[in-house]
């Protein structure tokens, strides 16, 4: 449809300037333009040029659709298909300043000893666990959560507007799915869970504040055990008081305010 609507606009505005153009040329120089020369005005545009720029616009929205399915691509963690690091901070980032939903809720997913599972099955096994973790989190968030690889095994997911019990229910949701995935390593069954911290914000903030406090909060779950869900609500700023600005009294002595006896 884009390309018919291209193709139509460019050969009417050819038609136009071959139909002006040719008037004017043929009114100067001979008896005017008459029904032939306007009946040629109008095909020749059409015939020469309509090819041509059907070809054209094919070739632009192929282009462009290049350029979109590259685009993707890169902003994708080739293993799981997730947002990759800095596309998902981007992403996070766009969604904490949105004037509509304006915060929500960050959780860092962390699989729990993950090096001692590539050590003891191989990395394909590892490659497979991530992928298996990254589904049970797809099937535990809305569409509108995003979702991103951090890096290792570590894992991001926003959910925006999202308030405490929302934001509870799901990191839970996600721990127990989790923990459900059982799969043959080849030498026996390999059984996954995670930690989860998290930090919930109801006014703008920056990337940063708000992984901060997801992060440590995950370092507590993995402190006290593991396979566990902890989320700390961020304060709101408090406006700062305009600091008390005392007149001068108009006389000063080597740099210092002197006081005015009574």
């Amino acid at each position: 449809m884009g390309i018919a609507r291209r193709t139509l606009s460019h050969m009417a505005i050819a038609v136009v300037v071959s139909v002006v153009m040719s008037y004017i040329i043929l009114e100067v120089f001979s008896q005017g333009l008459g029904e032939i020369g306007l009946i040629a005005a109008i095909v020749a545009p059409l015939a020469l040029g309509g090819p041509m720029v059907f070809y054209m616009s094919v070739r632009q929205v192929e282009l462009q659709l290049a350029y979109d399915r590259l685009e993707a691509a890169a902003a994708r963690d080739s293993l799981t298909n997730c947002l990759n690091h800095g596309a998902f901070v981007d992403a996070v980032s766009g969604a904490l300043h949105d004037e509509q939903t304006g915060g929500g809720t960050l959780l860092v997913i962390d699989a729990d000893h993950f090096k001692s599972i590539n050590d003891r099955y191989g990395h394909a096994s590892g490659d497979t666990a991530l992928k298996f973790i990254v589904a049970a989190i797809r099937t535990s968030v809305r569409p509108i959560d995003i979702i991103g690889r951090l890096g290792g095994e570590e894992f991001g997911v926003f959910l925006p507007a999202a308030d405490v019990e929302q934001a509870q229910r799901t990191a839970e949701t996600i721990r127990q799915s989790v923990r459900m995935i059982e799969f043959d390593s080849g030498a026996d069954a390999c059984i996954l869970s995670v930690s989860i911290g998290g930090a919930i914000t109801a006014e703008p903030v920056d990337f940063g504040a708000i992984f901060r406090s997801a992060d440590e909060q995950l370092y507590k779950v993995k402190e006290t055990g593991r396979n566990s869900v902890s989320i700390v609500v961020l304060l709101p700023r408090r406006p700062t008081a305009p600091t008390a600005v005392s007149e001068p009294t108009g006389l000063v002595y080597r740099g210092q305010e002197v006081k005015r006896s009574a």
